[in-house]
C-alpha cells in the first residue's frame, strides 16, 4: 500500500507543477474580439473594417448570357462574320461573368473621402474566320464583333477594370463614367449594348473632374478626360483608300496621332423627386500625325470638335407605380463617339441577299470618321446627330417590359464627300451609273422583359432590330474577302437589317 501511496502522490504533484508551467504561459487576460460592426452613415451594407473609421461595402453580380443570332455579347451583325450572314456566322454566342466592386468611405473634414473599383471577370464564346486559303480552312477567332471580348481561349478569360476612382471634397479622380453621361449611359431601359444616339462609357474613362452642389438635386461638373480609349476615332486620309477597305467600311488610313490634349467636358444636371434633367457639352481635338510615313511629309493642322446633349428622365408617370421614361438627343461635330459610342463599331460591312441581274449578293457599307482629309488639304469634320430612349413599364413588383430605340445620322461635308468618291479605293470599286454617298443613318428598335422572383435574381429576354440605311446606290465589283469568305464578284448596294435575341440570367449581391 505504501507503495501505490507513493505513486499517486507523485503522480499528482508531477501534474500540479505541469499545470503551473502551463498556467504561467497563458496571457493574464485575454483580448478582446473586435466584432465587425455596421455602418448605418451611408445606406445599406457597409460595415466598419475593423481597427478603423473607414466604412466598406461589397457587391457585384454573377451573370450568363446566351445571345441568339449575334457573334458578340450583345449587339448587332454589323460587321466581321457577323455581318456576313453566312455558315461563319455564330448562331449564338454564350458568355459567363462575374462582377466585383469595392466601395469603400471615410468621414473627414472635409467630407467624405469615398474609393470605388469595380473587376469583371469574363469568358465569352469566340467564332471562326475564313482564311481564304485554297482549302476553304477556317481558324478560329476570339476578336467577335465589337462589344465581344477577346477571352475565348480554353480555360481562359478576361479581366476588366470597369471603374477605379478616388472622390474628394467635390473631385473624382481616376476611371468612371463621363460626366457627359446620363445615369443610364447606354441603357435607358435595354441591355442591348449597340444604341447611338448619345455618350457612354459604361467601362469608365479616365479623368480629374469636379462637381459643385448647389443644394436641391442641381449640381454642375467641370471635367478633362482621357480621350485615348473611348473617344478617338478614324481620321481617314483617303490617299490611303483600298477597294478591300471600302467594302469594309474603312474610307482610308486612319491617320491620327498622339494624344495632346484631353477632352474638356462641361455638365449640369437637375435631379429632384419627378426625374432629372442634365445638359452636356464636349470639347475634343482632332491631332492628325502626318501626311505620309515619314514626319517631312508635312500634316494638318488640329481642329476642335463639340458635342452637346440634352436628356430627360420622368419617373412615377401616370400609367404605374415606378414607371419610367428616359430620352436623350446629341449633336457633334467632329466628336462622333458621343454619338456612336464606344460599344458601337466605327466601320460596318453587312450582306444580304439581291434581286439584281449578275449580282452575286447585296452589301452595305459605312464608315464613320470624325474627319477625312488628302495629302496636303486640311481636315473636314464630320456632323452627326441622333437620339435614343425607353419607356419602363412594371406590370407588378416581379415584371416590367420595356421598350425602347435610338437613331443616329452620320453626314459629311460636301469636301469630304468629294475626296472619298474620287479616293482610289472607291474608284476601284464602284461600277459605272453607281452614286457615291457616304452619309448614312442607323437606328434601332427593341423590347425587353424581365422577371424578378425573388430579390436581386432576375430572368430576362431582349430583342432587338436594327437597320443601316446607308446612301451608296447602284453596285460596286468587289474584291474577295477572305475573313469572311465572301469571293470577288458584284454586289448591289443596298440597305441591311440585324435581328438578335439577349436571353440573361443575373444575380446581383
Amino acid at each position: 500500500m505504501k507503495t501505490v501511496k507513493s505513486l499517486v502522490l507523485g503522480s499528482a504533484a508531477v501534474l500540479l507543477a505541469m499545470s503551473a508551467a502551463q498556467a504561467a504561459d497563458l496571457p493574464i487576460k485575454a483580448k478582446a474580439v473586435e466584432y465587425v460592426k455596421v455602418c448605418s452613415l451611408y445606406g445599406a451594407g457597409f460595415y466598419y473594417i475593423p481597427g478603423t473609421d473607414t466604412c466598406i461595402k461589397l457587391g457585384g453580380y454573377l451573370r450568363g448570357d446566351v445571345a441568339v443570332g449575334t457573334n458578340s455579347d450583345f449587339n448587332g451583325t454589323f460587321n466581321g462574320q457577323g455581318g456576313a450572314h453566312n455558315r461563319l456566322s455564330n448562331y449564338y454566342t454564350t458568355r459567363a461573368r462575374q462582377d466585383i466592386n469595392i466601395d469603400t468611405r471615410t468621414a473627414t473634414e472635409y467630407g467624405v473621402v469615398r474609393t470605388f473599383a469595380d473587376i469583371t471577370f469574363s469568358w465569352t464564346s469566340g467564332g471562326y474566320a475564313g482564311t481564304g486559303s485554297a482549302t476553304g480552312a477556317t481558324s478560329y477567332s476570339t476578336a467577335g464583333a465589337p462589344g465581344a471580348q477577346a477571352d475565348g481561349n480554353i480555360a481562359q478569360g478576361s479581366i476588366g477594370v470597369y471603374y477605379a476612382f478616388i472622390q474628394f471634397a467635390g473631385f473624382t479622380m481616376g476611371k468612371a463614367v463621363s460626366q457627359f453621361d446620363t445615369p443610364w449611359t447606354n441603357y435607358p431601359g435595354n441591355n442591348f449594348d449597340g444604341l447611338a444616339g448619345g455618350g457612354g462609357t459604361v467601362t469608365g474613362v479616365n479623368q480629374l473632374s469636379y462637381t459643385a452642389d448647389f443644394g436641391s438635386g442641381i449640381t454642375a461638373t467641370v471635367s478633362a478626360q482621357d480621350a485615348t480609349a473611348y473617344y478617338q476615332n478614324n481620321l481617314w486620309n483617303v490617299a490611303g483608300s483600298t477597294a478591300a477597305g471600302v467594302i469594309g467600311g474603312a474610307y482610308g488610313t486612319s491617320a491620327y496621332g498622339g494624344n495632346v490634349a484631353p477632352d474638356f467636358v462641361g455638365m449640369v444636371r437637375v435631379d429632384q423627386a419627378w426625374g432629372l434633367f442634365q445638359a452636356s457639352f464636349a470639347a475634343h481635338d482632332n491631332h492628325v500625325a502626318y501626311y505620309g510615313a515619314s514626319e517631312t511629309s508635312g500634316h494638318p493642322a488640329d481642329k476642335w470638335g463639340w458635342a452637346a446633349q440634352l436628356a430627360l428622365s420622368i419617373k412615377n408617370i401616370p400609367t404605374g407605380p415606378g414607371d419610367t421614361i428616359n430620352i436623350q438627343g446629341v449633336y457633334t461635330n467632329g466628336a462622333s463617339r458621343y454619338n456612336i459610342q464606344s460599344l458601337m463599331p466605327n466601320n460596318y460591312a453587312m450582306y444580304g441577299s439581291s434581286g439584281l441581274a449578275g449580282a452575286y449578293q447585296s452589301i452595305g457599307f459605312a464608315g464613320l470618321g470624325d474627319s477625312v482629309f488628302t495629302t496636303g488639304g486640311e481636315q473636314q469634320l464630320t456632323t452627326t446627330y441622333g437620339m435614343r430612349g425607353a419607356y419602363t413599364h412594371n406590370w407588378n413588383p416581379a415584371w416590367n417590359t420595356a421598350i425602347y430605340g435610338s437613331w443616329a445620322a452620320v453626314r459629311y461635308n460636301g469636301t469630304a464627300k468629294g475626296l472619298i468618291c474620287t479616293s482610289p479605293g472607291v474608284v476601284a470599286t464602284f461600277n459605272a451609273g453607281s452614286t457615291c454617298n457616304p452619309d448614312f443613318d442607323l437606328a434601332t428598335v427593341g423590347l425587353i422583359t424581365r422577371w424578378t422572383p425573388v430579390k436581386n435574381l432576375t430572368f430576362s429576354a431582349d430583342f432587338a432590330y436594327s437597320w443601316l440605311d446607308q446612301k451608296h446606290s447602284g453596285s460596286v465589283t468587289a474584291p474577295a474577302a477572305g475573313t469572311v469568305a465572301k469571293p470577288a464578284a458584284v454586289y448591289e448596294l443596298k440597305d441591311q437589317t440585324s435581328a438578335v435575341l439577349l436571353l440573361r440570367a443575373q444575380r446581383n449581391f
